[in-house]
């Protein structure tokens, strides 16, 4: 059980005279990077300090609204490198979602302390950045369904613009069961928060976490290690839902990324 099988095999690498760069991911809007550089090396991307293992191994994000290029510098005590990458822009779409209870798009006062407490433990939680190496194993799509939700689209709950959307939706009937996309251990357990509902969150390492919203049943206490594929939770539509589906987000040090581009193709 959570033997480090470190699956992630392909590679773009970027050598020069004295160093090798390596990275697996697409830099683009909502795109997640994984890659490894030299051992004891230091590595900043936009001139913030990226975390790197005792191996060399790191993780990052790239935001939906990003548009200038990311700036990377890897320094050890033999050399500095410094490079830039560019990113891609995508073009997302508007999501219109009628019928929802008018609480669940204008809450009350007493909705509004609850969502404020309530948002305080997801925060903590989705800022979580152990050491766990579980990143750089390859995620599985957690739920097999019909895509009724991508992420990054604009929404408009009942004829209102609200934030974009920041994960995935799948839709499917209530009870399916939902598997576990990658190892990890659960930082968060809830079966009833006001927009989400059942909601588990689970860390993967170096900041990067999963998150499953809208369950019914869920089978995962906090602090649990779990597995790849494990059954954690069947679908329900729990918190603000028009039906039952999952919502699926993954966040790297609390920048929110597109699952649809990680799962693994396998």
């Amino acid at each position: 059980m959570f033997k480090l099988l470190f699956s992630i095999i392909t590679f773009f690498i970027l050598i020069t005279s004295s160093h090798t760069f390596e990275y697996k991911g697409s830099f683009t809007q909502g795109g997640l990077i994984i890659g490894k550089v030299d051992k004891n090396s230091i590595m900043y991307v936009n001139n913030n300090r990226v975390k790197t293992s005792k191996n060399g191994m790191f993780v990052f994000g790239i935001s939906r609204n990003r548009t200038s290029d990311f700036l990377i510098s890897i320094r050890n005590d033999k050399y500095t490198h410094n490079f830039s990458k560019k990113i891609k822009t995508r073009k997302f779409k508007i999501q219109r979602i009628d019928g929802l209870p008018k609480r669940k798009v204008t809450p009350n006062k007493e909705d509004m302390k609850r969502i404020r407490k309530e948002g305080k433990l997801i925060s903590k939680a989705k800022k979580k950045n152990s050491d766990l190496l579980f990143f750089f194993e390859s995620f599985i799509r957690p739920l097999d369904g019909i895509t009724t939700g991508v992420y990054g689209s604009q929404r408009i709950l009942n004829g209102k613009p609200r934030r974009p959307h920041y994960g995935i939706d799948i839709a499917a009937k209530k009870g399916t069961k939902i598997k576990n996309a990658n190892f990890g251990r659960v930082v968060m357990s809830e079966k009833n928060l006001f927009f989400t509902g059942g909601t588990i969150i689970i860390d993967h390492g170096h900041g990067l976490v999963s998150i499953y919203s809208h369950l019914d049943q869920i089978f995962v206490k906090k602090g649990q290690l779990i597995d790849r594929g494990k059954i954690i939770a069947t679908v329900g539509s729990t918190g603000r839902s028009t039906g039952p589906h999952l919502d699926f987000r993954l966040y790297c040090n609390n920048v929110p990324v597109d699952p649809d581009l990680i799962f693994s193709k396998n």
